[in-house]
């Protein structure tokens, strides 16, 4: 199939070349010319313009799959798509955006008898190898009639032992992706997906920082222990009822740098933790680890700990993040 990829970053520019591996054609458009040239010179169609992009599809229908950051940058560009679109074309957002600003342009996007899909997209810098894990959001017949690319971009069955007593008739879920349901769902799935990793990465950050801590000064000497951190963590990736990929991470960094250095600790966010914190007081659901976390992200920025160098050192594992300037 052939697929306009708009945003060439770290995930738009390696999701492309997966796709081109897969034997699909990309179109490439980046604002940044040099990300557009590197793609184009390993085979993909290099554009220079949204009215080029639009204009280089050979037939219908035409998708144009955005992967900008959420907000201003992702609604210009859906809306200078719109204008250029015809009927039945289908536009993709695969960023991190909102859901519930999903409806809205899928709302407008059928005004102009035009369709809308929300994929949330997990995988990071290292989607291009491991795939990516992808939920969806749309109607039923487009997300089928973009099977091909998903089947393309989602990780597999792979090495992963099946769900015990699973028996479901479709396999998709066990390939790396699903259809999570009408436009925006998918984008909903993917912001609580990470409310949870805030969480999941809080606790091990608050884990190592008690271990780093066992050798203060403050404690009795015969209760202090000088514990090898990149040793725990390794030891946990082997057996451990705690180990994850997120671990994976927290022992690359910790082998690298014992203490964590490079990184000052003032952590980030996406903003799809607070949008996680809102949905759950939308539906009255207490989530005291979720709001913990993002709330630890926050204090990030004003007093750090080591903990917090852990979750820079994560962040920057997985999807290539940099920490705030100070």
């Amino acid at each position: 199939m052939r697929i306009a990829m708009i945003g060439l970053g770290r995930m738009g520019a390696n999701i492309a070349r997966r796709l081109m591996r897969g034997n699909h054609e990309i179109i490439a458009f980046d604002r940044n010319e040099k990300n557009v040239t590197e793609l184009a010179g390993e085979g993909a169609i290099a554009a220079a313009s949204l009215e080029e992009v639009a204009a280089k599809f050979d037939g219908g229908p035409r998708i144009f799959w955005v992967m900008l950051p959420a907000g201003e940058p992702t609604e210009s560009t859906i809306e200078a798509i719109i204008k250029l679109s015809s009927p039945g074309d289908i536009i993709i957002d695969g960023g991190n955006s909102f859901y519930k600003d999903d409806i809205r342009r899928a709302r407008s996007c059928a005004m102009q008898k035009l369709h809308y899909v929300d994929v949330g997209t997990s995988g990071g810098i290292w989607g291009l190898e491991r795939g990516y894990c992808m939920m969806i959001g749309g109607e039923k017949e487009t997300v089928d009639l973009l099977d091909p690319i998903f089947d393309t971009l989602a990780p597999g069955y792979g090495t992963i032992v099946r769900t015990k007593g699973r028996d479901a008739p479709d396999d998709r879920p066990e390939r790396g992706y699903i259809h999570a349901g009408p436009a925006g769902a998918g984008h909903f799935v993917k912001m609580v997906h990470n409310g949870i990793e805030y969480g999941l990465m809080q606790a091990y950050a608050e884990g190592f920082d008690i271990l780093k801590g066992k050798s203060s000064e403050k404690l009795v000497e015969e209760e202090r222990f000088d514990i090898n951190l990149p040793d725990v963590a390794e030891v946990w990736r082997r057996g451990s009822v705690i180990s994850s990929w997120l671990l994976d991470l927290t022992a690359i960094g910790l082998a690298k740098d014992h203490d964590l250095e490079q990184f000052t600790g003032k952590v980030a966010d996406s903003g799809e933790g607070q949008w996680t914190i809102d949905a759950a007081m939308e539906e009255a659901v207490p989530v005291y680890v979720l709001s913990a976390a993002l709330f630890a992200r926050y204090r990030s920025r004003v007093d750090t700990t080591f903990g917090d160098k852990l979750l820079s050192a994560m962040r920057f594992g997985f999807g290539g993040h940099v920490e705030m300037p100070q």
